[in-house]
């Protein structure tokens, strides 16, 4: 089957420790930030790109935990002008000045309005790996660019629990960001059977 490219797209960008973890079990990314400097990576020109953000409960409330430090790093607490959609059967405090929507259910249900908000700009899926999991289960994912870190964590957060086998990932591009990181883009194969669900631990 003929791999589609969609001029606009739904993109899972995240870093991974070597090992596929995204964060440690109790949701720290401590282990990330010494690898390298999010300026000197290909972020700047990725979010230039993106028109709408979709992220997960436990995404949302690192960063409401982590605020100052977030802010340290990007001049922000709430470093996304773009619109958010924060999928979450809890009840969360708003962040004063973001424009955030909380959600709940099938993501089939809203990315149609997200594709309205992005104005043909791509949709990035923050995180986590089972909310990245959802949208390609539904078909949905266009792209998995990937920050693996030369650390390992022995266990956490995976980066995405599904199985994919051939040819469910075509491999893009790799490129070294200094000596603690190498990115690696795949673009997503539609091909029926090739995605099958895992529950993700935890």
């Amino acid at each position: 089957m003929p791999l589609s490219c969609p001029a606009m797209k739904t993109q899972y960008y995240t870093a991974s420790s070597l090992d596929g973890f995204i964060a440690t079990e109790d949701d720290s990314l401590d282990w990330l930030f010494p690898l390298g400097d999010v300026n000197a990576s290909g972020y700047p020109a990725f979010i230039a790109g993106v028109g709408a953000l979709a992220m997960g409960a436990s995404t949302y409330e690192w960063l409401l935990r982590n605020g100052d430090a977030v802010a340290k790093e990007t001049g922000s607490p709430w470093p996304y002008t773009q619109p958010a959609w924060v999928f979450s059967h809890r009840v969360h405090p708003a962040i004063e000045g973001a424009d955030i929507r909380f959600v709940a259910g099938d993501v089939r249900q809203v990315h149609a309005d997200m594709m309205a908000a992005a104005r043909g700009r791509n949709i990035w899926i923050v995180g986590g790996g089972e909310l990245a999991g959802q949208f390609l289960d539904a078909g949905l994912l266009d792209e998995l660019i990937v920050q693996i870190g030369s650390a390992t964590l022995g266990s956490g957060k995976p980066l995405l629990p599904r199985r994919i086998l051939s040819p469910g990932l075509r491999l893009l591009s790799v490129s070294q960001m200094g000596s603690g990181m190498a990115e690696l883009r795949y673009a997503v194969c539609r091909d029926e059977g090739a995605v099958m669900g895992v529950s993700a631990p935890g």
